[in-house]
């Protein structure tokens, strides 16, 4: 599939420099690091907040920099919604004139007109129209920001930490949201974040930044399992990340079965239907390793795998193990003492044993 988006750019900022390339196929493109990595001076490329110094962005096929042919398409002019971590709404006008303000941007209006009733639907906010923004919520503000910027006909949407001023509660009501516009509006989206739980359930594209350069880029369950990308957020945990299929629930117990590559897994409760996708995320540090079938354990899910890589030693004397569990990777954090015990390495045949109630999601 060709790239949606492709970003190669130089620019310095006072002493912080900033030289990222990457290219996406679009959907969600989460740009995730440390606070000061450079991701909201990316997207401010993107938007054309800030001319790069040298640097090429281009956007479903529509090149809108590039600094040796000196194209630079005005912000204006990029058909580029930007969703801020703050709503940023009009204190004085309704929403409905909120959401009407971005059909002035938009090229046709006849459009933007028959787009509203889907937008209100889509973001779940028609029953807020005659409100005014003092009114509203945390959740609702950012829906109705989200909604002007889609009313505006983007081939982009920029959204910079649009969860970071929200409580968690408000936090769990607007993500499925930001899901549905992942799956159903067709507009892809960068999606600025620090948080490993954000860009576990929403991103498609996952490209780590640190120091003002990408990491590592690409689907995402593949780079967070990656050995040399944890503790990119800032946060010493790493995990890995695993597509699954809800197979049915166990009322008795209250749990789910997950349908994955490397097997099945049972998780708590989940109030998803049976046969809906899910992401769960595993810690590094909730898998326990084995060299032959666990008997007698309580943990619920058993992985047969092989151990593909081993991470240095840390400065705490752990070691980070990269297993193949039927072709979804999963990273186990150990101590190095533990590690020569088991005499592990590349190639080594061992069992991943995790406790239900240790697996985020669904």
């Amino acid at each position: 599939m060709s790239p949606v988006i492709e970003i190669m750019v130089r620019h310095r900022l006072g002493t912080f420099e900033l030289d990222a390339s990457f290219a996406s196929a679009g959907r969600l493109t989460a740009l995730f690091g440390r606070s000061g990595s450079g991701k909201t001076s990316l997207v401010n490329i993107i938007g054309g907040l800030i001319a790069p110094a040298q640097g090429r962005v281009v956007v479903d096929g529509k090149v809108l920099v590039d600094t040796q042919a000196r194209v630079f398409v005005p912000k204006h002019k990029r058909r580029i919604g930007y969703v801020f971590q703050e709503a940023r709404l009009f204190p004085h006008l309704s929403v409905r004139q909120n959401l009407l303000f971005g059909r002035w941007f938009s090229r046709s209006d006849a459009r933007a007109s028959s787009d509203f009733p889907s937008v209100l639907d889509l973001l779940g906010i028609g029953h807020l129209l005659e409100r005014r923004p003092g009114g509203l919520s945390g959740g609702e503000k950012q829906r109705v920001a989200i909604g002007r910027a889609l009313l505006a006909n983007p081939r982009l949407l920029l959204m910079d930490e649009p969860l970071a001023s929200l409580d968690e509660a408000r936090k769990a009501e607007i993500l499925p949201y930001i899901e549905r516009l992942r799956d159903e509006i067709g507009v892809p989206i960068v999606f600025v974040s620090h948080s490993v739980a954000e860009v576990t359930r929403l991103a498609t594209t996952l490209v780590t930044l640190d120091q003002g350069h990408v990491t590592a880029g690409g689907p995402t369950a593949e780079v967070m399992s990656r050995l040399d990308v944890a503790g990119l957020s800032g946060v010493a945990e790493a995990g890995s990340i695993i597509e699954a299929r809800i197979a049915g629930h166990d009322e008795d117990y209250n749990l789910t079965r997950l349908e994955t590559r490397a097997g099945t897994l049972q998780v708590s409760r989940s109030a998803m239907p049976t046969g809906a996708p899910v992401r769960v995320r595993i810690l590094a540090s909730d898998v326990l390793i084995s060299l032959g079938p666990p008997v007698g354990v309580s943990a619920l899910n058993i992985l047969p795998g092989t151990i593909v890589g081993i991470g240095a030693r840390g400065p705490t004397g752990a070691v980070e193990l990269l297993i193949d569990c039927g072709g979804e990777n999963l990273l186990a954090r150990l101590t190095a003492k533990s590690v020569d015990a088991l005499a592990l390495a590349p190639g080594s045949a061992v069992y991943a044993v995790i406790k239900s109630v240790s697996i985020e999601g669904p």
